[in-house]
Order: structure tokens, then sequence, then C-alpha cells
């Protein structure tokens, strides 16, 4: 493989989702029986991009767990107890030939930290990055496009996030003229799915967090561009987030399964 790496943020507590993640990292809350981790990473691999960094904190080690037990818990196999033979009876890895390297990033380090920790595993000029909770159905391709036509030091996805609450629409004259349910903001936020030259760590000094002070310096200094996506984007922040993605899945729409689509 070749290619650009896929840096995965995988380290943070998920403290506002505690019903799943009391026990196990945020990344591994499952949609549709798979981990949320496992659903990013196939969105990178459908554009091509099969190569991840994952940055690990809070239990790490059941991440490294579910990808060393991947060929068996989704295949029947054979176990001999005398020899420890261990055999796949019908190996299929549903056209997952990822590499991985699973990096331990720290416990409390933050995410500007966490990438510069990964730095030695960069051997490319430029890097994609994003977050090991949120899904999305961006074009992969073309934010690279976008990133290589722009010459800068980093891109961001904007995206206009959804609200929480319905709007009520009322005239002049305060009469009801109707409902809007949980409307479409006009306020750009930054949706991950980022690509990095190598460059960004000479931005990233000790624990760091990213979306601060490092790019508070980029925009100062003009590298840093926006790559506007009008698609679907959702991220699992709370219990509410998790319900309403497995519920999407449940009933066949899920916008970000681009991996599925006809004629992808």
């Amino acid at each position: 493989m070749s290619g650009p790496k896929v840096v995965i943020l995988c380290g943070g507590l998920g403290s506002r989702l505690r019903e799943e993640t009391e026990f196990k990292p945020k990344p591994l809350v499952e949609i549709g029986g798979r981990p949320i981790l496992w659903h990013i990473m196939k969105e990178y691999a459908h554009f091509g991009f099969r190569e991840f960094v994952l940055c690990l904190g809070y239990r790490g080690h059941m991440i490294k767990e579910y990808f060393l037990g991947y060929e068996y818990m989704h295949n029947d196999f054979l176990l001999d107890l005398g020899t420890n033979e261990r055999r796949a009876l019908r190996p299929n890895h549903g056209g997952e030939d990822w590499r991985i390297i699973f990096a331990d990033t720290g416990l409390e380090t933050n995410t500007g930290g966490r990438i510069k920790r990964i730095q030695q595993y960069i051997d490319t000029d430029y890097f994609f990055a994003t977050y090991g909770d949120g899904v999305s159905d961006v074009d992969i391709r073309a934010l690279e496009a976008f990133f290589l036509t722009k010459g800068k030091v980093a891109v961001i996805t904007g995206l206009h996030p959804w609200s929480k609450y319905g709007r009520v629409d009322v005239g002049a004259d305060e009469i009801v003229r109707g409902f809007a349910e949980k409307p479409q903001l006009k306020d750009v936020i930054n949706g991950g799915f980022f690509v990095f030259s190598r460059r960004i760590f000479d931005y990233l000094e000790g624990n760091s967090v990213l979306e601060r002070e490092p790019f508070e310096r980029l925009a100062k200094d003009q590298e840093m561009v926006l790559f506007k996506h009008d698609g679907f984007w959702h991220a699992m922040d709370t219990y509410k987030d998790y319900l309403e993605l497995n519920r999407m899945w449940s009933s066949g729409a899920a916008p970000w399964r681009v991996w599925d689509r006809e004629g992808a």
C-alpha cells in the first residue's frame, strides 16, 4: 500500500456517553453491531485509503483486542486445544484489507498532543485525520483534491449542524405561521475530517489542544482553508445520538454507508 495515512483520534473518555463508555472506549460503541470506529474506517477505505494510525488512550487495549480478534469474531473458526491451532473456516474479511498502527498516545493527552506523538509514523507529505466518534458522507477524494489545490498546511471540513430544538415561525402580528422540526443552522462548525501537511507538526507543541492554539496560529498565518460539506454528518456525543444513529442504521437510512451505495 502507499499514499497518505488516516490518523484517527481514539483516546478520549467519552464522558457524555457514560451509558456506553464506562467500560469501553467511545470508538467501540456500536452502530448496527459494529463499532463506530469500523464505520469511519470503512468510509476512508471506500475511497482507497486503507492505512490507519489509531491514537489510543482510554481503554486502548480494548481497541487492540477487537482488531486482533477480528477474523475470529466475524467468521466460523476452529480451535484445537491440543495443538493451539486456530483457523477461520470460512475466511471473510469483507474486503477490509487494512493496515493499522496502534499508537499509545497517553491517557490524558489532548488532541494536538496525540497527533504530535504519532509524527514518526507519517512518511508522506500529507495525511488525513479525524475524530473517532463521527460519521459522514464526505467525499474523501474531493477533500484530498481540495487540499492539493490550495497548498496550505491544513484543511478542515465545515458543515451546517442541525439544531437540537424545533423552531417556531412567527409573523410580525405574533401569529404562529408554522413549525420547523430541528432545522439546519446557518452557522458553520468544524466537523473534523482534516487533511494536514507534515508542516502541521511545527504547530503542535507539548500537550496542545489541536482546536485551540494550533488552529489559531494556522488561521493567523493564513495556512488553513475550509472544505464545505453540505451533506450528512453526525457525531455520537450523547446517548441520544447513539440511539439516533442506530435507528438510522436499522431503518436502512444511514447516509454515511457510502461503501454500499449502488454504483459506488
